[in-house]
């Protein structure tokens, strides 16, 4: 029988279920979400920036960097503050939460700031070293990824000393694993990225070319392709986490987490291989 409660649920418009979840990621964290939810709202100047302005670098619109970055930091962000939102009311108000919230915000505001700036001017934002200044814009880049991306583990030391009872531990494994990978993973290969200037895309600085959208190179390796997933693993575990949940029962869905994260792990490692090898990700 449907009760009026599930009738009301059914009834929801897609409007009030996306409105109902923004809430509630502000009831959690509201710093972190309303930091990401202004991000993302970038986006739609920058989508009608990329309509009606035909400049090019690399062989692409100017305007499809600063798009995707701000997609990717604000669904990071967002992220960030629904972990953080799970923790005990006491940790969320402490130092250390309060530090991790402030270091998230400041370089995802400093790196899409420059990124969309450098956009609008038609210049590169990463790899630029074309003269001293560009050369530190790009080494505080730098650095203010890998704190970006440091806040990952930083959140996993405290659900791990903290875990949230409403969590099963396969979900928590799941979190804790993700969080731990896109550091890794995604920090690791954007090192080596980084201290190859650029230059491991494929031997080819340009995406006009590349994977529809990502621009990964079908000529030659990319080593953006592992990037990618080193740096989302803290939303792809996550999910894998409830599906195992679902589907096993007890310690079977805490193994199928561990091993989905072994398995995750390889195949980025695997990718990453691949690229420094110059096989393309997907060959044209």
């Amino acid at each position: 029988m449907t009760t009026n409660a599930s009738r009301l649920h059914l009834a929801r418009s897609p409007h009030e279920t996306a409105w109902r979840l923004a809430d509630g990621l502000l009831r959690r964290e509201y710093r972190l979400a309303l930091g990401g939810f202004v991000i993302l709202s970038l986006m739609v100047p920058t989508a009608m920036a990329l309509a009606i302005d035909d400049r090019t670098l690399n062989g692409i619109s100017v305007w499809i960097k600063p798009l995707k970055f701000q997609l990717s930091v604000g669904l990071y962000l967002l992220t960030l503050a629904w972990f953080v939102g799970a923790l005990p009311v006491e940790t969320r108000h402490g130092r250390a939460v309060r530090i991790l919230v402030t270091l998230a915000l400041a370089t995802s505001a400093f790196e899409i700031g420059y990124i969309t700036l450098q956009a609008a001017r038609g210049l590169a934002s990463h790899y630029n070293v074309a003269d001293p200044f560009y050369r530190l814009m790009y080494t505080l880049m730098g650095i203010g990824a890998v704190t970006l991306a440091a806040a990952s583990p930083a959140l996993a030391v405290l659900l791990l000393r903290h875990r949230p009872q409403a969590w099963s531990t396969a979900f928590w494994l799941s979190v804790l694993l993700g969080l731990t990978l896109t550091f890794v993973l995604g920090a690791g290969s954007g090192g080596v990225l980084s201290a190859g200037n650029g230059h491991w895309i494929g031997g080819v600085r340009t995406d006009a070319t590349g994977v529809p959208i990502f621009g990964w190179s079908r000529t030659g390796g990319d080593l953006r392709v592992a990037h990618f997933l080193g740096l989302h693993a803290l939303q792809i575990m996550p999910v894998l986490g409830l599906i195992a949940e679902r589907w096993a029962p007890g310690r079977a869905a805490s193994f199928i987490v561990c091993a989905a994260a072994l398995a995750y792990g390889v195949a980025t490692l695997f990718v990453f291989v691949q690229a420094l090898r110059g096989i393309p990700f997907i060959p044209a």
